[in-house]
């Protein structure tokens, strides 16, 4: 499939954007394990809670069978060009659908992935080092998968609950600390300076944050 189909498919609920020139093989989006109501902000049951009214010493991982970042991420139209990248990045979207890694996912609204200066796919250093035609062949494909999984795992945080100020890094391999804090009553992601627009859902194996903006990344 054409990445200009790609990227047609993940704005069919977006505003519209001018077709793209370079092609990706990419995997059909995963549909739902289940069907889902309509569940709002989803948060897993107290399973530490005992018939006499007692609790564990402990609470309980995750059920198997329960809800997942994964399950979710489709839900708002706000961030589906992001949730359609999550399902093309292997390393992303085996770990959202697994119910024993957590994760905090800061999901770009579409609008701030549109307003980028260039595609997400696309890096500066491969226009200056081949020219136009960086992304053309097989090798320009495989350059063009290799900087949307940097893109991607870049945000995405391999731990959840995550406090305030603790310093962690993304899944990408060699990205400097990022942080968040409250500021005027607003969730900042630091250093890049990022609103936190919602906490959008609250699961089983994690929590789906939506910025105003995008992590700079390169």
């Amino acid at each position: 499939m054409k990445l200009s189909t790609l990227y047609t498919i993940h704005l069919l609920a977006a505003t519209a954007c001018a077709q793209l020139p370079y092609g990706i093989t990419l995997k059909q989006p995963k549909m739902p394990q289940k069907p889902l109501m309509d569940l709002g902000p989803v948060v897993p049951p107290d399973s530490s809670q005992q018939p006499d009214g007692s609790k564990q010493p402990s609470p309980q991982p995750p059920q198997q069978g329960g809800v997942l970042i994964s399950d979710v991420m489709g839900r708002d139209r706000s961030i589906n060009i992001f949730a359609g990248f999550t399902r093309d990045v292997g390393t992303v979207s085996s770990r959202l659908d697994d119910g024993a890694r957590n994760s905090t996912v800061l999901a770009p609204r579409n609008s701030a992935v549109e307003a980028l200066p260039r595609k997400p796919w696309e890096d500066p250093r491969d226009y200056n080092a081949l020219g136009a035609n960086a992304y053309e062949g097989g090798d320009g494909q495989d350059r063009a998968r290799r900087n949307l999984m940097r893109f991607v795992e870049a945000h995405v945080v391999p731990a959840s609950p995550w406090a305030e100020k603790e310093r962690v890094k993304t899944l990408l391999q060699g990205d400097r600390e990022i942080w968040w804090e409250m500021k005027d009553g607003v969730k900042v992601i630091q250093p890049d300076g990022i609103e936190v627009d919602s906490v959008a859902s609250r699961v089983g194996n994690g929590e789906l944050w939506i910025l105003k903006g995008v992590r700079n990344y390169a």
